[in-house]
């Protein structure tokens, strides 16, 4: 297995060292030690800091994170708790989306509009416009 200090881990898992010790603070992480007491990192923690990531890329609060990483750590006794937040997070993440999606609907309307308009083939307001979508 390979061993990483903490500057070729964070090359590796694109994060800057500060961030990596933020999480070890949090607890979301733990390095290994080597004989010298340097913190290193293998490549199960290169898959664990991925997982993490994208924990975050869901917009999971880090406060739900470290809940995360705590029910991890006590073992399979907390499958369902983790099933459950992780079911919450994506519930929350999938109504973020669609708020997302009714936004761009509007924008792509609003750049139509315009589009409309510099080609003299709209003359009405961009309310009147939106109405034919309704």
């Amino acid at each position: 297995m390979n061993q990483y200090s903490i500057g070729e881990f964070a090359e590796k898992v694109g994060l800057t060292t500060y961030t990596l010790r933020y999480y070890e603070k949090q607890n979301l992480i733990v390095p290994k030690r080597d004989e010298n007491d340097r913190r290193y990192y293998d490549d199960q923690d290169v898959k664990w800091i991925g997982f993490i990531l994208h924990l975050k890329g869901t917009g999971m609060l880090m406060s739900e994170i470290q809940d995360y990483v705590a029910l991890r750590k006590v073992g399979d006794s907390t499958i369902e708790a983790r099933k459950d937040l992780l079911q919450q997070v994506k519930k929350r993440s999938l109504a973020e989306i669609e708020e997302r999606q009714s936004h761009l609907e509007i924008l792509s309307h609003k750049i139509d509009w315009y589009d409309g308009k510099l080609d003299h083939q709209v003359d009405e307001s961009f309310e009147e416009y939106l109405k034919r979508f309704e």
